[in-house]
């Protein structure tokens, strides 16, 4: 089966992500304590339905990396971003269950400290996720 569509879906994905948890942050700053969970809870969701669709992408092409194409600086701070973004990403999924869980529970104290640490974190992902999309597929750097 050709996934090859997956990584624009997935760069989508992270896209909306991005857009839930700024407005998220908005909206928990005004106060607007269910909105806010809803909104959380749709960047989960949002969040979690990309790693499937990437796991599932991964697998479909034998778990092998994609090559950049560029040279010089361009590949240097391509690496120097997908580095970060691997590294962070990790953390990511542990990360959000934990707010989920303490924001639920009514745990809001420690819900806020850790969201300090997390949100920039899950933000920066996001983000770093849509930039490597672009780096790969969009502004090709090979030479024609």
């Amino acid at each position: 089966m050709d996934l090859s569509f997956l990584p624009a879906v997935n760069a989508g994905l992270n896209l909306v992500a991005t857009a839930l948890l700024v407005l998220g942050r908005i909206w928990i700053r005004q106060g607007r304590v269910a909105t806010h969970r809803r909104t959380m809870l749709a960047a989960l969701a949002v969040s979690s339905l990309f790693l499937a669709l990437y796991v599932a992408h991964k697998a479909s092409r034998g778990f092998e990396s994609t090559p950049y194409p560029g040279a010089g600086i361009a590949r240097v701070l391509y690496l120097t971003i997908l580095f970060s973004h691997v590294t962070l990403a990790m953390a990511v999924p542990v990360l959000a269950l934990r707010l989920v869980h303490l924001g639920l529970s009514g745990r809001i104290e420690r819900h806020r400290r850790l969201a300090r640490i997390a949100w920039p974190i899950w933000l920066y992902v996001s983000i770093t996720g849509v930039v490597i999309y672009l780096m790969l597929y969009v502004f090709d750097p090979a030479p024609s």
